[in-house]
C-alpha cells in the first residue's frame, strides 16, 4: 500500500501510486477496528501524526486518550457524511494516478533535479486541501467532492463560488503540482511583499503548472506577465524563473 515511484517502467514513463491512507483511516473511524488503528500507528506514523496534530488539531499523538478523541471527533454527522461521500467518489483513483504520473514526468523534464514527493490521501475536516511537508503531499479528499456537494453549501463554511469551482476532482493534480512547487520555491521571507509581488509569485507557479499540464488552466494577468517574460527570455529555465524574486522584471 506504499506510494511507489519508479523512474522507468516498461513504456519508459514514470508510474506513481497514491497511498490510500484514507481507506485505513475510514476503516477505523467507521468500525473502530483495532487492526486498522494499529496499521495507522505502525505503517503510517507520520501521516497519522500530521492528521491528528496539524490537520484536525485535536491534540498530541502520544496523548493516552488520543485514539478515543480521534474516534469521537469523526462521529460528527457532517464528518460521517464526508467519509461516506469520499468512499463513493474515490473508490477508484486510477485516473488521478495516471495524471499525476504524467504531470511529474513533465515537471521533471522542466526541473531535472526535482525530488518526487510521497503522495497519500486522507480525510480531514473541511479546512485544508493539501498538507505538504517532509517531501510528502497529503491530499484531503473531503475538499474535492464537487461544487454541488450539499455539505459545501452550508453557510457556516462560507465558500465562495470561485472556491467551489476548484473543489472538485479535476483540481487535485493541479493543486498537487502548484502547492508542491510553492513549498520548494516559497515567497521570500527577508522582506515584506506587496500584494502585487505576491500575485506575481503565484503567477510564476501557475504558469509552470500550465506548462506541466499542457493547458491554460490559469490565465490571470500575472500568469500573462510571466508568459510575456518567458517569450522574451527563451534561455531562462524554469528553475531560474522560480528562483527569480526580482518581481520588477515581470510586467
Amino acid at each position: 500500500m506504499s506510494c511507489e515511484w519508479q523512474l522507468k517502467s516498461e513504456d519508459g514513463k514514470s508510474k506513481l501510486a497514491i497511498d490510500r491512507y484514507d481507506r485505513v483511516q475510514t476503516l477505523y473511524l467507521t468500525t473502530g477496528d483495532f487492526s486498522a488503528l494499529q496499521q495507522m500507528n505502525t505503517v503510517y506514523p507520520t501521516q497519522t501524526r500530521t492528521l491528528i496534530e496539524d490537520v484536525i488539531r485535536i491534540g498530541k499523538v502520544n496523548d493516552p486518550e488520543i485514539n478515543m478523541k480521534f474516534l469521537r471527533f469523526y462521529q460528527d454527522s457532517t464528518l460521517q457524511s464526508l467519509i461516506n461521500e469520499v468512499e463513493q467518489q474515490y473508490a477508484n483513483i486510477s485516473d488521478i494516478n495516471e495524471e499525476l504520473s504524467e504531470a511529474f514526468d513533465n515537471l521533471r523534464d522542466l526541473i531535472p533535479n526535482l525530488e518526487i514527493p510521497q503522495i497519500y490521501t486522507q480525510i480531514g475536516s473541511l479546512d485544508q486541501s493539501l498538507v505538504i511537508g517532509n517531501s510528502s503531499i497529503g491530499i484531503c479528499l473531503d475538499k474535492y467532492l464537487g461544487a454541488d456537494c450539499p455539505l459545501y453549501q452550508k453557510p457556516e463554511y462560507g465558500y465562495t463560488s470561485s472556491q467551489l469551482q476548484m473543489m472538485n476532482r479535476s483540481y487535485i493534480v493541479p493543486d498537487c503540482i502548484g502547492f508542491y512547487l510553492l513549498s520548494l520555491y516559497p515567497m521570500p521571507h527577508d522582506r515584506a511583499l506587496t500584494q502585487v509581488e505576491r500575485d506575481k509569485h503565484i503567477g510564476k507557479i501557475q504558469w509552470v503548472v500550465n506548462q506541466v499540464l499542457g493547458k491554460e488552466l490559469f490565465n490571470t494577468q500575472y500568469v500573462q506577465m510571466i508568459e510575456r517574460y518567458m517569450k522574451k527570455h527563451k534561455d531562462t529555465i524554469v528553475d531560474q524563473l522560480l528562483k527569480n524574486n526580482n518581481y520588477s522584471v515581470f510586467h
